[in-house]
């Protein structure tokens, strides 16, 4: 689903004609937004037709379902559309509740990342058959030593908590509004040691809260609940988390 992911918006990256809306929410969408989503939806819908799906641009099938499939075509449309390479399909499968498997394909950066409950974490190139490599969080126990990464200040000012945002990032030794999937990533690599975003949905962070447990860290939302559909996001390696919550505490 990835590699198919992968052909779709390649495809439609930086080209000229590429056709962007606007959403109620007044995000961007795309038709490789669009594209990818349905594409992804009838894949499932051949292989597994009892699963339910739901995603960024679609309404949900089977909400009942067991099995569910949560998928976001690309993280990051807003870099897409302006030709910035940070951007990422997230494709997610959960049991009653729990996640199963997380993958998180990023063509223009050659990157993928993807694991499985109880299997590892993995990170590797983005082309059918490529061989990844054990993806494993930092051991930074210090904030003092810690690498922070976030969406945007603005986005923390929202909600009331940008003094308390900019206080953790003067406490961290770096801070870097890399945003997206990508904060919580470099978190399950072990490059980044704290990425927190104040507003997501539940196809944004689905994948990489997989991803990022299992390469040893630890994923909640601001109020400490190990969910992708909170709200908000936190990844951390996990000797940081509790440190971060507090600080970021409403």
């Amino acid at each position: 689903m990835a590699d198919l992911a992968d052909a779709l918006t390649m495809a439609r990256f930086r080209d000229r004609d590429l056709v962007v809306s606007t959403k109620p929410d007044l995000t961007p969408v795309t038709e490789a937004d669009r594209g990818v989503e349905e594409a992804l939806r009838a894949a499932i819908a051949r292989a597994r037709p009892g699963h339910g799906v739901m995603g960024e641009e679609y309404a949900a099938e089977r909400a009942g379902a067991p099995w569910q499939w949560v998928l976001d075509p690309i993280d990051g449309t807003k870099n897409y559309v302006r030709g910035i390479p940070v951007w990422a399909t997230c494709i997610a499968l959960r049991h009653d509740g729990a996640g199963v498997a997380g993958v998180v394909s990023a063509p223009a950066l050659g990157r993928r990342w993807w694991a499985a409950a109880g299997g590892g974490a993995f990170a590797g190139p983005c082309h059918p058959g490529g061989v990844g490599s054990p993806a494993h969080v930092s051991a930074v126990a210090d904030l003092a030593d810690a690498q922070l990464s976030y969406d945007s200040v603005k986005s923390f000012e929202a909600y009331g908590l940008g003094e308390r945002f900019l206080d953790l990032a003067r406490r961290c030794w770096r801070s870097r509004g890399l945003g997206d999937f990508w904060s919580h990533v470099l978190v399950a690599e072990g490059a980044v040691d704290v990425a927190a975003e104040p507003e997501v949905s539940v196809w944004d962070v689905a994948a990489v809260q997989v991803i990022v447990e299992e390469a040893g860290g630890r994923f909640t939302d601001l109020a400490g609940v190990a969910r992708p559909d909170g709200g908000s996001a936190v990844s951390t390696n996990g000797l940081l988390h509790d440190q971060v919550l507090a600080a970021l505490a409403r």
